[in-house]
């Protein structure tokens, strides 16, 4: 049975995040999965939910509202997370709808977001992306902007930086990630202590090299669900799987 499948592969993917997070001296209460819904039916993320997953992550807003709306999925304890590429026509759909964006890559798109989160009466808390693989997509700050970018941002009415996303280069061996989570990390902690609570990296290939490095966010998609299939999702051009 999927319900079955999936629940079996969300406790086998929690042992090895715990056995991932000892290994950096952590425990794996510390981080928050992420589980990349992006294609996924409500039916099918229901059973992750169901199956204890609460933090969902979506690339596409024109999939992910008719899943926010959905019956199934009207749960108190349930939070989206935006994690694909943004643009400044779909900011009116993702302020109040998701918990948290991670793919703020420039600051008219932060400007953007806090325009409409002050005409709404809301705060939406971002992190930026960051450029750790050049060479797998066109979005993401380089890393010598965040520092600059950062700085700005603070100063954006209605948005609330708290963090940093990046997507390693894919490599078969894990170990390939680890120098763009490193930097990831140091570029963390060059910022304000308000702006540096949410480490976003890792995926199904390498999210425990992610939380050896310091990530406290992952973003799991094929591990939990599967392979997918669809043409649009088959390039990681985004920051989910």
């Amino acid at each position: 049975m999927p319900e079955a499948r999936i629940a079996r592969n969300i406790a086998h993917l929690r042992e090895r995040i715990a056995q991932a997070a000892r290994r950096a001296g952590r425990t794996a209460t510390d981080i928050t999965l992420v589980a990349v819904s992006k294609t996924m039916p409500p039916e099918i993320v229901r059973q992750a939910y169901d199956a204890g997953i609460r933090h969902f992550g979506e690339n596409y807003v024109q999939d992910a509202l008719p899943k926010i709306n959905h019956t199934l999925l009207q749960l108190p304890d349930i939070h989206w997370h935006f994690i694909g590429h943004l643009q400044t026509n779909k900011v009116r759909y993702v302020v109040g709808r998701f918990a948290l964006i991670h793919s703020v890559d420039s600051l008219r798109i932060a400007r953007a977001l806090g325009q409409r989160a002050i005409q709404t009466g809301q705060q939406v808390p971002i992190l930026l992306e960051v450029k750790i693989d050049p060479a797998a997509t066109k979005f993401g700050l380089d890393a010598d902007q965040v520092p600059d970018i950062a700085q700005q941002i603070l100063h954006i009415p209605g948005v609330q930086l708290r963090g940093l996303m990046g997507m390693a280069p894919f490599h078969p061996d894990p170990e390939a990630a680890r120098p763009g989570f490193r930097l990831l990390r140091q570029l963390l902690q060059q910022l304000p202590p308000d702006a540096r609570q949410i480490l976003s990296m890792g995926m199904s290939a390498d999210f425990e090299v992610a939380i050896e490095e310091g990530a406290n966010m992952i973003r799991i998609g094929t591990a939990i669900f599967g392979p997918r299939h669809s043409a649009p999702e088959a390039a990681r051009s985004t920051a989910g799987e």
